[in-house]
């Protein structure tokens, strides 16, 4: 059995994000919204970034769409 351990004083910038992709539900956790509002918010950025309906969105891009920092995003990026 693993246990995890996570410090108080660890930086947010310290945390690292475990996927470069973002789904729905990440999103959901983030704004708050439903999971439906996440699915046409990754058809946004998909047609933004002119990507194909089976080609992933990354937090990267998220972050750019939304004008949300990185720092931000990650603590709710599920492993």
């Amino acid at each position: 059995m693993r246990i995890k351990f996570v410090f108080l004083h660890k930086t947010v910038r310290e945390m690292e994000v475990k996927r470069i992709c973002i789904y729905p539900k990440d999103i959901q956790r983030i704004t708050g919204k439903s999971e439906r509002y996440g699915r046409l918010l990754l058809a946004k950025i998909k047609e933004r970034n002119e990507k194909e309906e089976h080609q992933f969105v990354t937090v990267d891009e998220f972050c750019r769409y939304t004008g949300l920092k990185i720092d931000q995003v990650a603590p709710f990026i599920a492993g």
